[in-house]
């Protein structure tokens, strides 16, 4: 599959120019700190493709256009999307980063953490955590470090992080309100 990409100055030509199909698949708490403000909010972990089809009354050939954070959630989207029979699924280059950096106009809400900072603190302290144990306590925790430090290795190497996942889903991280977000599709 060849990737489609579009440029943030050319997808903001498109939004002043009318309505179009934009979704975001970061979570409800990045949306809601900064997001596009014709982007509907359908996070990665909840795109229902089928539905999203049903929903545009089967008409897989309308340009789908896909905003993450800065591209790869938006491309593992794409694949979801061509594999269901979309044709014409587009991500924006750089994602809401870029828009943002090109100073073109947001929506911001409440300030909040980002997924990327959580798991390198919760990664960390379980590191230091497991280290003090095989120190003090028994060397068999040695092994913890070493499942996180692997598990850290395969999220550089596959992009994709089952404890960036699992931290996503913690109540911390959800909106009030945000089933509301991916209703619509």
């Amino acid at each position: 599959m060849t990737e489609k990409t579009i440029r943030v100055h050319d997808l903001a030509q498109l939004v002043m120019a009318g309505s179009l199909d934009l979704v975001d698949v970061r979570t409800p708490l990045e949306f809601r700190e900064v997001h596009v403000g014709a982007a509907q909010n359908v996070p990665l972990d909840r795109l229902d493709v089928q539905a999203m089809m049903a929903a545009r009354s089967g008409q897989s050939d309308e340009p789908l256009y896909l905003i993450c954070k800065s591209g790869a959630r938006g491309a593992t989207a794409q694949r979801k999307c061509v594999d269901a029979g979309f044709t014409n699924v587009i991500i924006v280059e750089g994602g809401t980063e870029a828009w943002v950096a090109a100073g073109l106009p947001v929506v911001r809400g409440k300030k909040a953490m980002s997924l990327e900072r959580q798991v390198r603190i919760a990664a960390g302290f379980l590191v230091f955590s497991s280290a003090l144990l095989a120190i003090f306590v028994h060397p068999y925790w040695a092994g913890a470090s070493a499942f996180v430090g692997a598990g850290l290795m395969f999220a550089g190497i596959t992009d994709w992080c089952g404890m960036g996942l699992l931290i996503a889903k913690m109540p911390w991280n959800q909106v009030k309100g945000s089933e509301a977000c991916c209703a619509n599709n």
